[in-house]
């Protein structure tokens, strides 16, 4: 069973063993509406905590993806890079953008519980 966390960037990270999973939320998606591309990191790459590590563009606007946590890209989700719609179907779910092995698991514990992070919506929704 994995821990999931949340980012004041709208970003999740689910965290198994040394391994986070990073994703966009499902409110982030409401915000960008439809997402038409993806670029996600390579394996290899260091990413560094609130640092840019990915990108994302809708009909409406490009925004950065920022890395919640520092470590290095084990993995980039190429699902999304070939159907960036997918997105939108399944933020925070099959549709994750990277996979780190992280270096530090207290970035990881400093980050939103779901409830704080809906909170945390309620109080700022743009």
């Amino acid at each position: 069973m994995s821990d999931k966390k949340y980012s004041k960037k709208h970003e999740w990270v689910s965290l198994e063993g040394e391994i986070a999973t990073v994703g966009i939320t499902k409110h982030a998606t409401e915000l960008l509406g439809d997402i038409v591309f993806v670029e996600v990191p390579e394996a290899g790459k260091t990413v560094e905590k609130e640092n840019q590590a990915a990108v994302v563009e809708s009909t409406k606007a490009a925004s950065d993806v920022y890395s919640p946590i520092t470590g290095e890209v084990i993995e980039g989700n190429k699902l999304i890079v070939d159907n960036p719609s997918s997105v939108n179907s399944d933020p925070e779910g099959t549709s994750w953008f990277f996979k780190i092995k992280i270096k530090d698991k207290n970035e990881f514990d400093l980050l939103m519980s779901k409830a704080e992070y809906e909170k945390y919506v309620e109080e700022n929704p743009s």
